[in-house]
């Protein structure tokens, strides 16, 4: 038993590894946010034909997430007050 404590401290276990990539996507919308946020209504808006047509043009959803997310979250406060 002590062998597997050790194997995870030195490689890490799956938890944290996927707390690790969650902790990476939530710093990226955070970052993503602060741009949106001064966005007005209309570009805002724009960026839903964006996110299709990065999409079109190959762009992974895995890549988007984090600025759709924070489009997303933004839209909600806006429309929402949340």
């Amino acid at each position: 038993m002590a062998k597997l404590g050790l194997l995870n401290k030195l490689v890490g276990n799956a938890n944290e590894k996927e707390l690790s990539r969650l902790r990476r996507i939530t710093e990226q919308i955070e970052e993503n946010y602060k741009d949106i946020a001064s966005l007005n209504d209309e570009d805002l808006f724009a960026k839903t034909e964006e996110f299709r047509q990065r999409l079109a043009d190959d762009e992974s959803l895995d890549d988007l997430i984090p600025e759709t997310f924070a489009v997303v979250r933004e839209a909600a406060w806006r429309k929402m007050g949340q």
